[in-house]
């Protein structure tokens, strides 16, 4: 690396956080060899408990998700190792990270705080890895037809990497207590969210005066109408221009958006003023309207 990219790689490591749950006794000399003297003894992956685990989750699951859980669980003992060399690791990297100086790069310090923080990953997930059949556990019970496994899996799992990045293992607690609150609290906020999404796309149909009945707008609305209704919003969001398809997704918490966005927030990003966003929202609130006047929505049995 020329000194320039040297410079340019320094600047953005300085940008990057280091978080660690850190301990007094990480700075002691020699606290490294203690802390690695011992090995870690994990046993090898079980692809019985894999099997096991995609059976009893109830759901058709891939054979790579299945995959996921072939890890033994940890023993009181090496979840302790493992959460202490991940964040001794850690605690080192963010020292030498300390130390960087844009003005006087050091490719030999920028490699070794790479290094670092990659070995703690590898203690990472190998607390992931033991703890998935957890996350698998907790997420099948909020699964219905809104509410699919593998987004709750999916959301699970990254719930879990938090968790572990922020357990204190030095309070003598075992993980799976506290992964157990993180994940199931997660899955039930994602649950409410999709519930919440529903209710905007729903409210935001009938605000263009769409022909919806007394009982589709109750809580009974059926699979088969809503799915009609999405689609045809998607439908009619295609015939928007890039901005104000961005702002009507944003404002009703649509397709990838989890929340519902502020006019200020949405001015911000885009550059313009508020005043701005609510005319292009409006406008194209206006435009929803005159097509759904022009489309006539399947009758379906609800």
């Amino acid at each position: 690396m020329s000194r320039d990219d040297l410079r340019r790689a320094t600047k953005m490591q300085l940008r990057q956080e280091i978080g660690l749950i850190s301990n007094s006794a990480f700075a002691d000399a020699g606290s490294g060899n203690q802390i690695f003297s011992v090995s870690l003894g994990l046993a090898p992956r079980q692809k019985e408990l894999g099997m096991r685990t995609a059976t009893r989750s109830g759901v058709d699951l891939p054979i790579h998700l299945g995959r996921l859980c072939e890890a033994p669980l940890l023993t009181s003992e090496q979840e302790v190792m493992l959460f202490q060399r991940m964040n001794f690791l850690l605690h080192h990297a963010a020292v030498h990270r300390r130390l960087l100086n844009p003005n006087r790069p050091s490719r030999v310090r920028l490699m070794l705080i790479d290094r670092l923080v990659s070995l703690a990953n590898w203690h990472r997930d190998r607390i992931v890895e033991a703890n998935l059949r957890l996350v698998f556990s907790i997420v099948k019970k909020f699964v219905n037809a809104n509410n699919p496994f593998d987004e709750l899996l999916s959301d699970g799992i990254v719930a879990l990497m938090r968790a572990v990045e922020k357990f204190d293992y030095d309070r003598g607690f075992r993980f799976s207590t506290y992964a157990t609150q993180v994940v199931r609290r997660n899955s039930y906020r994602t649950v409410v969210m999709n519930q919440q999404e529903r209710q905007k796309v729903v409210g935001g149909l009938q605000d263009m005066n769409l022909d919806l009945s007394d009982e589709d707008r109750g809580s009974s609305i059926s699979e088969g109408r809503w799915h009609e209704l999405r689609s045809r919003l998607a439908s009619m969001l295609e015939d928007l221009d890039r901005r104000e398809k961005l702002i009507i997704r944003a404002r009703f918490s649509l397709g990838s958006h989890r929340k519902v966005h502020t006019l200020q927030s949405l001015a911000d990003r885009l550059g313009i003023s508020k005043e701005r966003v609510r005319q292009i929202e409006r406008r194209a609130m206006d435009k929803l309207r005159s097509m759904a006047g022009e489309v006539q929505l399947a009758e379906l049995e609800v």
